[in-house]
């Protein structure tokens, strides 16, 4: 990406004009080098080479390069000014020391500059970067948005009471695959092993869930019992997820709660903050997980999330 004329400093500019002037002393041998930068003939040959001063030749042929645009040319010249590094064309002259010295300060004080613009040319094409980033993060924000604001409809529905509690399960357990799916969890739909009905299972960084999801009075210690059970006949690395609309009895918590940890627990004002947009379901379970690890307690509530 190059950069556009009002993106080279005046500081920038004198610079460049300044070490154009400094770097050759003969005319011919600066006409050289700038057909070369430019590759045009017919430009070089527009100024008067044989009476006119380099200084002024120059200011006239990098203002001349901006006003039509060719800013390309500009930074290509800068380019291959700031490449220099040797002056004995210079220092073999009259007093040349001198004059090398001069060119070689010009030099530096361009390359500087044009270090700088090299950096905010980087700069800027990270910010473009970052706002793409941004906007299509906002996009994909406003659809998950979207989603979770149909589905939160669908869950406060069901708490009417006219909903036979047979198809409320089904859709709850419906909407749970829906919304593990809109975060990207890989979930299961319901299946049967060894006659036991597991609700389904997700994948959450690395790691295998069992997943449970009861609506009814409040969940007791013999229902998480069985969910260990099944938890702990699979692979170690496997874990449980068990969701309890109506929470859990305490009894319950404290049971599983010691020994080893095998499950972490949700209930329904979890699930309606996600469903709210209050917190993402990924941070959520993270931690959960994070927080039954470190201390032992398995039904961290969202509350306490946010609040802390």
């Amino acid at each position: 990406m190059m950069l556009n004329n009002k993106a080279i400093s005046p500081a920038a500019l004198i610079a460049l004009k300044e070490a154009l002037t400094n770097i050759y002393w003969f005319k011919k041998e600066l006409r050289g080098f700038l057909l070369f930068c430019t590759n045009d003939s017919s430009l070089i040959s527009r100024f008067d080479w044989n009476n006119e001063y380099k200084r002024n030749i120059v200011s006239a042929l990098i203002d001349q390069l901006l006003l039509q645009n060719q800013t390309k040319v500009v930074l290509k010249i800068m380019e291959e000014v700031v490449r220099i590094d040797n002056y004995t064309h210079l220092e073999r002259l009259e007093d040349g020391k001198r004059k090398a010295r001069i060119a070689k300060e010009s030099v530096n004080a361009l390359k500087d500059l044009y270090s700088t613009h090299q950096i905010s040319e980087i700069e800027q094409k990270k910010i473009e970067e970052r706002r793409k980033k941004a906007r299509e993060k906002q996009l994909e924000n406003s659809a998950v948005q979207l989603k979770l604001e149909e589905m939160k409809m669908l869950f406060y529905e069901l708490f009417n009471s006219n909903v036979v509690p047979q198809s409320r399960g089904y859709k709850l357990e419906r909407l749970l695959i829906d919304l593990f799916t809109l975060f990207d969890l890989d979930p299961k739909a319901s299946f049967r092993l060894l006659g036991e009905q597991i609700d389904g299972s997700f994948s959450f960084h690395n790691t295998d869930f069992l997943l449970e999801a009861k609506w009814q009075k409040y969940v007791g210690i013999q229902d998480l019992d069985a969910f260990n059970g099944k938890i702990s006949r699979k692979l170690d690395n496997t874990l449980g997820l068990f969701i309890s609309i109506n929470g859990y009895s305490p009894e319950a918590v404290m049971a599983h709660s010691m020994g080893k940890k095998l499950m972490i627990l949700m209930d329904g004002g979890d699930l309606a903050a996600v469903l709210e947009g209050r917190i993402d379901l990924v941070d959520l379970l993270l931690r959960k997980k994070k927080h039954a690890a470190q201390t032992g307690e398995i039904y961290l509530k969202v509350n306490d999330i946010l609040v802390g």
